[in-house]
């Protein structure tokens, strides 16, 4: 028995990675040159003598509640290549050279974990902190999968439970816009919901976090071109005939399942109207942006791994040191650093030239790591990504099809799928190991006849 998969993203290479391990055989049609889809790394050639760099194409982070991203890295050997803090600590840096603000959780069980970073959270007044706590606790209650949440913005919910301008920049932006990527008055409540009770009211070790300390490359595409046999790379499938019929590279391939792993509006253009008759709704998902600005230091500029930034452009900033320059940090660079700002929802930035984010970036990123006033730049850069996660607005979810589709032995999967998660690593993973089962129950139907 064989199985067809198009898109060699997460979801692509976990239902086929579960579908092998299962004992079928899996033929993996991916168009570009690697595996990884929106997780992948490049080579960028050093500048007047630099160091070669490995560039993610975004960073990418996890949280220790990511369980089956963490397993599918597991199985691909690569489970190692994830440091994830022993305790969820996060600096919260502020233009104003404040103290950085902290906010670690306690051994205390969920939710009552966190309450003691945020009655400490210097960046709230204490009352702000008490309706802040007081709204959390609300937020629990919520069902995520209440359909007439999806029709309510977080935005909305906030004012309704007393959560005035400075407790969403410092607190609730946070969380909301890195997980969903885009502002509170535009995220669903219910998407919301499920992050926050999730990673920060769920498990005292939800939300610890998690950065790669190698490229994603390695850390994904290459590690499953290793793992998988039936990758067939640079491959275009050009249409979906039927359930168990593709036409690959203008030839027609038959198999005995298919999974559509790719973006859906590539998937609304591959699979037949029979197969999923609202395809023309999935168009109404939208996209939202992310983008990264890369900058390489001569010297270190920072002391951790990563912080949290309020009142800039820079949202969040990281050390890519180690992924980065690899090698080349011990030998042409020892005392250099790589840094990356990322930005969520930023269709602010999007289509800006490099000069008007360089003139932005660089005094916004000496506001918050005062230490890049006495560094030169040896490299400035930005890499975007137009349709980085689909936009997880109000409405989003009555938009997301199943992974059964309405013709037997096709299968859709990938983070734009109903999974209930929203467009994250974890999500991706999930919709593949979904739709690998839903395929391995159509198949023993198939023998069982």
């Amino acid at each position: 028995m064989t199985v067809a998969i198009v898109g060699g993203g997460l979801a692509g290479i976990s239902a086929a990675v579960a579908l092998q391990e299962a004992g079928i055989d899996v033929e993996l049609y991916e168009a570009r040159p690697r595996l990884g889809g929106a997780t992948h790394s490049f080579q960028r050639a050093g500048s007047d003598g630099g160091p070669d760099l490995t560039v993610d194409n975004g960073q990418h982070v996890m949280l220790r509640a990511f369980t089956a991203y963490r397993g599918l890295l597991d199985r691909l050997g690569t489970g190692d290549g994830i440091d994830i803090q022993d305790r969820f600590d996060l600096r919260v840096l502020t233009p104003d050279e404040r103290p950085a603000a902290r906010l670690r959780r306690t051994g205390l069980p969920g939710p009552l974990h966190l309450l003691p970073a945020l009655a400490k959270y210097s960046l709230l007044t204490p009352a702000e902190r008490l309706r802040a706590a007081s709204a959390s606790l609300a937020m629990g209650k919520l069902d995520p999968a209440d359909p007439a949440l999806d029709a309510i913005s977080l935005g909305d919910w906030l004012d309704q439970h007393g959560q005035d301008d400075r407790t969403r920049r410092y607190l609730w932006e946070l969380f909301v816009t890195a997980a969903l990527n885009c502002g509170v008055d535009e995220a669903s409540l219910g998407l919301s919901a499920m992050v926050i009770q999730t990673a920060l009211l769920g498990s005292s070790t939800a939300a610890d976090i998690g950065v790669p300390r190698i490229p994603l490359g390695e850390l994904h595409g290459r590690a499953a071109e290793k793992k998988l046999r039936g990758v067939h790379l640079k491959t275009k499938v050009e249409q979906v005939v039927s359930g168990t019929r593709l036409v690959v590279d203008g030839f027609p391939v038959d198999a005995e399942a298919v999974i559509v792993a790719v973006p859906h509006p590539a998937a609304a253009a591959l699979v037949p109207a029979a197969a999923c008759p609202d395809r023309e709704r999935w168009a109404g998902l939208a996209s939202s942006p992310i983008v990264d600005v890369h900058v390489l230091y001569d010297r270190p500029v920072m002391d951790t791994s990563f912080a949290a930034v309020v009142d800039s452009p820079v949202q969040w900033v990281f050390d890519r040191t180690s992924a980065g320059l690899g090698e080349n940090h011990n030998q042409s660079q020892p005392h250099g650093q790589y840094v990356s700002s990322v930005v969520s929802a930023a269709g602010q930035w999007i289509d800006a030239p490099v000069a008007q984010i360089r003139e932005a970036f660089l005094p916004a990123l000496a506001e918050v790591l005062p230490r890049t006033r006495r560094a030169e730049v040896s490299e400035f850069f930005v890499t975007r990504e137009r349709h980085a996660t689909f936009r997880q607005a109000p409405g989003s979810a009555a938009l997301r099809p199943p992974a059964a589709t309405g013709v037997p032995g096709l299968f859709l999967a990938g983070a734009w799928t109903a999974t209930g998660w929203p467009d994250t690593m974890e999500g991706a993973v999930r919709s593949g190991l979904t739709a690998a089962a839903l395929c391995r129950r159509h198949l023993q139907k198939g023998t069982d006849r």
